[in-house]
C-alpha cells in the first residue's frame, strides 16, 4: 500500500541513535544503486513526517527499525530480511547480514535475541525506550484511572493532570501532621539515609509539593519539601512507574518502593497496597518487608475545586499503625 508521506525513490531507515547496534547497522548499512538513495532518520531526535505513519500504523520501534521503500514498510525481522535481499555488498556488516539474514528461520531466530540485546544495552546506559505508541497527549493518570477519569472531580483532574514525555510540573501547597511509632523512631535514621520516608514528627509543618513529568517518559515525579521548625527544609523524591490497569509503583530515592493500586471509590482516590519492590534495572523485585512493616494505605479526599486532603499510613497487623503524615492541600499552580 501507497503512503503519502514517504519519499518514494528514496530507502527511509528509522533507528535507535541511542541504541549502540542501532546504531552502527544503520551507519554500516548499504543499499543497491537501483532501489535509490538511503536516507537515516534517528527515531529520537529527527523529525519527520514517516513517523507519524509510523504510529498510525502501530509499528513499535522499541520492538525493532523500521525501513520504508515504495511505499513499503518493513518492521523488525522483516526489515532484517529487507537488508539481505537489498543491501550491498561493500563491508564486512553487509556480507554477513546477507549470509545469515536471507533466511527467514534464522531471522526469527536471532531476532528475540537481538531485540533482548538491544533492551539490555539501553538499560545499562539508563537511557529510556522510545515508547512512540504511547499517547503523549492524555494525562498520565488518565490511563491509571480509566473509565473513572471521566468521574474524578475537578481539583482531582488538576492534581493529576501531568502529561507525559513533557516538562509539565503542577505544585500544591499545604500544612502536614508526620508521625511515628515507636518502631517508626528508631527507623527515622534509615528512612533519612534512603530517602524512603519522612524521617522527623511535628504538627503544622508547612509543605509543598511539585508534581514533575519526564520528557523522556510517563513517568511521574514528586519533589515534596517539609519545613519542620528547627530544621533544614527535608526534600522527600520519588518517582511514579505506571504498570499494567490501574497499578503503579512509587520508587525512592535508591530503589525501594511501593506497589499499589489506584482507584476512585466515588468519593476518594484509595491507595492500596500490593508488595514493596525495589527496582533493579528495569525490573521489580519483590520485597517481603510487611512482615516486619506492615502494609501501605493512603486516599485523597476532594474539599473543593482547589483543594484535598490527603492521608497515608503503614500499619502492621500486631504493632499498629508504624508510619503516618496527612494533611490538606491547595493548589497553587497548574500545568
Amino acid at each position: 500500500m501507497n503512503s503519502p508521506v514517504t519519499h518514494q525513490e528514496n530507502v527511509l531507515f528509522i533507528y535507535d541513535g541511542d541504541c549502540p547496534i542501532c546504531n552502527y547497522a544503520a551507519h554500516a548499512l548499504r543499499i543497491k544503486e537501483t532501489c535509490g538513495p538511503l536516507m537515516l532518520l534517528n527515531a529520537r531526535i529527527d523529525s519527520h513526517s514517516v513517523l507519524a505513519e509510523i504510529n498510525n500504523r502501530h509499528l513499535d520501534l522499541d520492538s525493532g527499525m523500521v525501513i520504508v521503500h515504495k511505499g513499503e514498510f518493513y518492521h523488525g525481522k522483516n526489515a532484517l530480511l529487507f537488508m539481505a535481499v537489498y543491501g550491498g555488498n561493500v563491508g564486512w556488516f553487509n556480507s554477513i547480514n546477507k549470509i545469515i539474514f536471507k533466511y527467514k528461520f534464522l531471522t526469527i531466530l536471532a531476532y528475540p535475541f537481538m531485540r533482548f540485546t538491544r533492551n539490555t544495552m539501553l538499560q545499562i546506559k539508563k537511557v529510556p525506550q522510545i515508547k512512540n505508541l504511547e499517547d503523549r497527549v492524555s494525562p498520565i493518570f488518565k490511563s491509571i484511572f480509566a473509565k473513572d477519569w471521566d468521574n474524578l472531580p475537578l481539583v482531582m483532574k488538576r492534581h493529576y493532570a501531568n502529561r507525559p514525555f513533557s516538562n509539565d510540573i503542577a505544585t500544591v501547597e499545604g500544612v502536614m501532621e508526620v508521625e511515628s511509632s515507636k518502631l517508626g523512631r528508631m527507623l527515622a535514621p534509615l528512612f533519612r539515609i534512603t530517602g524512603t520516608l519522612v524521617p522527623y514528627e511535628g504538627r503544622n509543618i508547612p509543605a509543598t509539593v511539585n508534581f514533575l513529568s519526564d520528557p523522556k517518559s510517563k513517568t511521574f515525579r514528586f519533589d515534596r519539601i517539609f519545613l519542620f521548625p528547627g530544621k533544614p527544609p527535608y526534600r522527600f523524591l520519588s518517582m511514579m512507574h505506571p504498570l499494567k490497569d490501574n497499578q503503579l509503583v512509587e520508587i525512592m530515592r535508591i530503589g525501594f518502593g511501593w506497589h499499589m493500586d489506584f482507584s476512585w471509590n466515588g468519593e476518594k482516590i484509595i491507595l492500596k497496597h500490593k508488595a514493596y519492590k525495589y527496582k533493579l534495572g528495569g525490573w521489580f523485585i519483590p520485597l517481603p518487608l510487611e512482615i516486619f512493616l506492615g502494609t501501605g494505605y493512603a486516599e485523597e479526599t476532594p474539599i473543593d475545586d482547589n483543594s484535598f486532603s490527603m492521608m497515608m499510613e503503614i500499619r502492621h497487623p500486631l504493632w499498629g499503625k508504624v508510619f503516618g503524615y496527612s494533611g490538606i492541600f491547595k493548589i497553587t499552580k497548574d500545568i
